[in-house]
């Protein structure tokens, strides 16, 4: 709850860029109110974070998909822009960063600027409500919570389901979405739902189809 406010004031003090730079990651989304810590290593995204963070601090957070090369893989249409709200760099020379979810954005088109990373323009007009205070989803969260036991004992995966049970549904939902074991695809829908109650709705259906697959058949 902290973290949240702190990234609301971050929010209300920040206009949105027209142009960000991109670090694009297959598996990886970022949502609005969430953060997301990542150790940059790869040299042209530790020359990114330098220009960042002379900068206006946002990063574009966006998936890779099939397409372009292995150097300029394809990209996502829609990603997640964050603030860098923390900073370590480490004696072997990486960065460990944590950025604050701020707002989604569609990717308009790349612009061609000599630095070695992407950038891009960005439009915000689809996803105006990001800037808004979150709020109450309504929903079955202990089914969501059963079901999230049952799909994560398939995937092997631990959880402090005690620390889970005291979250907002709002923000179960939207940490389940950046976090889970979901397929790049499932990331993007989920990512892509117009708010945390359709990405509910969407994350129901998904742990559905995935339940349906174990040899016990879907919940009830």
């Amino acid at each position: 709850m902290l973290w949240q406010a702190y990234v609301r004031r971050m929010t209300d003090a920040l206009s949105l860029p027209n142009t960000l730079p991109l670090f694009p990651l297959g598996g990886a989304i970022l949502l609005p109110g969430e953060i997301l810590p990542l150790n940059v290593f790869e040299p042209r995204y530790l020359n990114m974070l330098d220009d960042v963070r002379r900068g206006e601090g946002f990063i574009g957070i966006i998936q890779t998909r099939e397409g372009g090369t292995p150097d300029r893989p394809a990209l996502a249409p829609v990603g997640g822009a964050g603030r860098l709200a923390q900073f370590q760099e480490t004696d072997d020379g990486r960065y460990l960063i944590t950025l604050a979810g701020i707002s989604r954005f569609r990717l308009a088109d790349e612009l061609e600027q000599a630095v070695p990373y992407r950038v891009a323009r960005a439009d915000y007009s689809d996803f105006a409500r990001d800037l808004e205070p979150r709020r109450p989803v309504d929903g079955d969260e202990d089914l969501l919570i059963r079901m999230l036991q049952a799909w994560f004992r398939q995937e092997h995966v631990a959880a402090d389901w005690d620390s889970v049970r005291g979250m907002p549904l709002y923000s179960l939902v939207d940490r389940v979405a950046m976090m889970a074991p979901f397929s790049a695809a499932e990331r993007q829908h989920l990512l892509e739902a117009e708010d945390t109650a359709e990405r509910f709705g969407r994350m129901r259906d998904v742990l559905t189809q995935r339940l349906a697959g174990d040899a016990g058949g879907p919940m009830q």
